[in-house]
């Protein structure tokens, strides 16, 4: 086993227990109130080591929302290439609408919704859409016919679909986690009205 090897599995259990304690303490005090040096000593890591890794507290988050998101971005970095797109997006759609209502990225968006530098906003943004959106965009202008709208219009329309205010609902509490049964029901119908948009639309 190479150095590079052990240091890598070594910094990954490592990672995980500090991102638990910024969960944690992002639960209890707010971006605002989880600083690094908390977050550092939550998880039993030096401040140092934090600072090493992530540069500062924006990096940790925005790593944070990387991990989140890793899953869709395997599924859609496989998608590009599928034989079949509208399989690909089937296979693509409960797996993003999981994550996005999901315990951590609710946290994490309730947490931005009270943090008043607007910064961990920035840092959900960098980390996630700005990863994910281009890679959905890849793969709905697979499903785009001549004289279609632009894959970012279509996109729109896709997460309008999958999404609707069930997010917001969850962080403000009215709505709790969806059941899988549930999100494979939503995600069905939306496809099947995306597609049937995709069908309709203006050539």
């Amino acid at each position: 086993m190479s150095d590079s090897t052990m240091r890598d599995e070594n910094r990954k259990p490592r990672h995980e227990a500090i991102v638990r304690a910024a969960y944690a303490l992002l639960a209890e005090k707010g971006y605002s109130g989880a600083s690094m040096l908390s977050i550092a000593r939550a998880a039993k890591a030096s401040n140092e080591t934090l600072y090493r890794w992530y540069g500062d507290k924006r990096g940790l988050f925005e790593a944070m929302v990387r991990d989140n998101a890793a899953e869709i971005k395997t599924v859609l970095e496989a998608a590009a290439t599928a034989d079949d797109p509208a399989e690909a997006l089937r296979q693509f759609a409960p797996v993003f609408l999981t994550m996005i209502l999901g315990e951590r990225a609710i946290l994490l968006n309730r947490a931005a919704a009270s943090d008043p530098t607007g910064e961990l906003g920035a840092a959900i943004s960098a980390g996630g859409r700005n990863e994910i959106q281009p890679l959905i965009e890849t793969l709905v202008a697979r499903l785009r016919a001549p004289g279609d709208p632009p894959a970012a219009d279509m996109t729109g329309w896709l997460i309008g679909l999958l999404v609707g205010d069930l997010q917001i609902r969850r962080v403000i509490g009215v709505m709790p986690p969806l059941s899988s049964a549930a999100v494979a029901a939503r995600c069905d119908t939306a496809i099947e009205t995306f597609m049937t948009l995709l069908r309709v639309s203006p050539k």
